[in-house]
């Protein structure tokens, strides 16, 4: 499989709407940490769509009169045999996307719409590490900002003590950092006994220690792993796939739900580089939102009573153009959306502050124009959810954002 982030291709006016176990070793290991948000046991869940989302077919805009003339053939629609499903008078959800329209109507679900990283290029490796650093711009990075979430909290509570989790062959940059973090991947290969492991930890352990205790603590999840998916098979399908999404949501809500599980998680889904046959209620772009919908299916069903505490976004690098290509599909944009779940999320809503699709409303007369920061929804969720303060979220978390508010109202 191509790897996307290699890929490199160059109404009313404005209205505020309101899995077979394997064990993947440890990144790095350091301070211990904590939540501050008392006697809850929060668990928060990031999920980075790689490619870039087409929003407008994600979430569209059928309230707005230009809507149609600029995404043709894969404009979302209220009516015929692949109807959208309404998320209010001006938006509508792809209908590949039936748990969390059905999240969105118990207020369980979310959307921001017009949201963007701060990054204005439309390179995918760039985009990228803008999107996982939680920098303002490109930049060398060698830490991402959920990590320095977990980094910043207090100690002595279970987040923090619990640490995260990075989901998949290699763990996520935006989990990579100080704070304690471990990998997990499901895998159709059976794993290597523990009993190489343990002589694998003896020979490290008087020549490199941080190996060991990262090899350690390998082997613990892959134990809990086990445990928790009862000795499920892996299955065909890679983290563009269906299948795959799912079985990588399962194993991770199971591992969060354990009482001595991680309380932080991070995944990384591919394939969202929709240049050509995109289509629309229908097609690759439905298929892989069915995807993600699926794998917040198996969150809510894997972490049980846990999800009534929990917080799931799911991001991507930046959108895609307004206008549809000759190949029926959309090039990088800009603009795009947000997904929000979990029982902790104030939901029932799309929030945003509509820019409109005219072309002198349009970024660059060609994309949505962005008119949220996604840092803002992010330091929202983290301060109320988290407990994380405005110095930390603005100088560590996300260094030299501090003009930026956290937006309110996010969790309930």
């Amino acid at each position: 499989m191509i790897d996307p982030r290699f890929c490199e291709q160059i109404a009313p006016s404005r209205r505020a709407l309101m899995t077979g176990a394997g064990a993947m070793f440890a990144w790095g290991f350091a301070p211990r940490i904590a939540s501050a948000a008392g006697a809850r046991d929060p668990r928060f869940v990031v999920i980075i769509l790689r490619g870039a989302l087409d929003g407008l077919s994600a979430v569209g805009p059928v309230g707005d009169p230009d809507y149609v003339g600029l995404h043709g053939d894969i404009a979302l629609s209220l009516t015929g045999p692949d109807a959208a499903r309404p998320l209010d008078s001006f938006f509508a959800l792809n209908p590949g996307m039936p748990i969390f329209h059905r999240l969105f109507g118990a207020k369980q679900a979310a959307v921001v719409h017009a949201v963007a990283t701060p990054y204005r290029e439309r390179s995918h490796f760039d985009g990228q590490d803008v999107l996982e650093s939680g920098l303002g711009g490109v930049g060398r990075a060698d830490s991402g900002w959920l990590n320095r979430a977990l980094a910043a909290l207090p100690a002595g509570q279970p987040i923090r003590s619990r640490g995260g989790l990075g989901v998949g062959i290699a763990t996520p940059l935006v989990l990579r950092g100080s704070a304690p973090v471990v990998g997990w991947a499901p895998q159709a290969l059976q794993p290597a006994g523990e009993d190489l492991g343990r002589r694998m930890i003896d020979l490290y352990r008087h020549t490199d220690p941080a190996l060991a205790d990262a090899l350690m603590r390998g082997l613990d999840i892959d134990k809990l792993a086990n445990r928790e998916m009862g000795g499920e098979k892996g299955q065909r399908g890679g983290m563009d796939s269906v299948a795959g999404m799912a079985q990588a949501a399962r194993g991770a809500a199971r591992l969060l739900a354990a009482p001595d599980g991680p309380r932080v998680a991070a995944l990384a889904f591919d394939g969202w580089d929709t240049h050509a046959n995109e289509g629309g209620p229908r097609g690759r772009l439905a298929q892989l939102l069915s995807g993600l919908d699926g794998a917040f299916g198996e969150f809510e069903k894997g972490l049980g009573d846990k999800w009534r505490d929990t917080f799931i976004v799911a991001v991507t690098e930046f959108g895609r153009t307004a206008r549809i290509n000759g190949t029926t599909g959309t090039d990088h944009g800009t603009g795009t959306v947000a997904f929000m779940a979990g029982g902790a999320v104030a939901g029932g809503r799309v929030i945003a502050d509509w820019p409109g699709l005219k072309p002198e409303q349009l970024y660059q007369n060609r994309d949505l124009k962005p008119t949220t920061d996604l840092r803002t929804v992010l330091k929202g969720a983290m301060a109320d959810h988290l407990g994380l303060g405005a110095r930390a979220l603005g100088e560590s978390v996300f260094p030299d954002s501090a003009a930026l508010k956290p937006m309110a109202g996010l969790i309930v």
